[in-house]
Order: structure tokens, then C-alpha cells, then sequence
């Protein structure tokens, strides 16, 4: 069950990269929402907006999958995955942002990008942080909740 939302979170990146989540498509939608925003804005202005919003959805679905990734594996039966999470969760990052990359040379209303992989590495990077610190913070205190000044961690959780 710890690998069911990583493994459906790299279904919704598939299908993001399908035709589907093509520019074309996605200004359907957002194309609308910027001219209601900026109303005076040029439609290069709006294609500029369209694009930095395209790349924020690679930086977050990444992030998403960077930390559920983390997740699953932190809590593995698997010796290797639970002590090295952080490494196996950037490892899968890579390859699904590899091969998604790979996927979108054979769709025409797609483009491929070195760039888009090191954005994607970047997001899942950034996932993976969250989900350490977010672990470290939840986790017990040090020695009978004190930590190293002789403070009282568990006031804090």
C-alpha cells in the first residue's frame, strides 16, 4: 500500500505528458484565467505567463512525486530502500523524468527538453528535502526529550 500513491502520482505524470498536457491544450484553460488577471496585458506578456506556469507544474508534480517517493521507501521492508530513501526517491525522479522527457519526442504536439529533466530533477530534489524535514520534525527527541542544551523538545511536537 506504501507504493500505491507514488506509483498512481507517475500515471498522473504520463498522462500530463501525453497530448493531453500539451500547451496547446493547457491554454484552453489558463490562457483565460491570465487575461482576466491582466486584462492590459500583451498576448506575448500572457504566452510569457502561460510558459512560467507550465514550468511551475513540472517543478511541483516532481516535488509531489519526490516526496511520496520518500515516503514509500522510508517505510520499505527493504533494508537498502529505508536507509537510502532520499537517494532511491531522486533516482526514480530521474528515471521517470528521463523517460517522460523520452515519451514526449514521439508526441507532435510535444517537445522534448534536457531542461524540462533538470527542472523535474530539481522539483523532486526539493520533495525530498520536504520530506526530511518534515520527518525530522515529527520525529521523537533526542534522549528522553531533551536535546542537546537540555531543552524540551516534546513542548514543541
Amino acid at each position: 500500500m506504501l507504493y500505491a500513491p507514488p506509483l498512481l502520482w507517475i500515471g498522473v505524470i504520463f498522462f500530463l505528458s501525453s497530448g493531453q498536457g500539451a500547451s496547446t491544450r493547457t491554454s484552453i484553460i489558463i490562457r483565460p484565467i491570465l487575461e482576466f488577471l491582466f486584462p492590459a496585458a500583451l498576448p506575448e506578456t500572457i504566452t510569457f505567463y502561460h510558459g512560467i506556469i507550465r514550468k511551475l507544474a513540472h517543478f511541483t508534480e516532481y516535488a509531489v512525486l519526490g516526496f511520496l517517493a520518500c515516503r514509500a521507501f522510508a517505510g520499505s521492508s527493504g533494508n537498502f530502500l529505508r536507509r537510502h530513501y532520499y537517494l532511491a526517491a531522486v533516482l526514480l525522479v530521474l528515471l521517470v523524468a528521463g523517460s517522460d522527457e523520452f515519451n514526449q519526442i514521439f508526441i507532435p504536439s510535444r517537445t522534448s527538453s534536457v531542461w524540462d529533466v533538470v527542472l523535474d530533477a530539481i522539483g523532486g530534489a526539493f520533495g525530498v528535502a520536504t520530506y526530511y524535514l518534515v520527518s525530522r520534525l515529527k520525529s521523537p527527541p533526542i534522549s528522553k526529550g531533551t536535546g542537546r542544551n537540555g531543552q524540551n523538545f516534546a513542548r514543541y511536537l
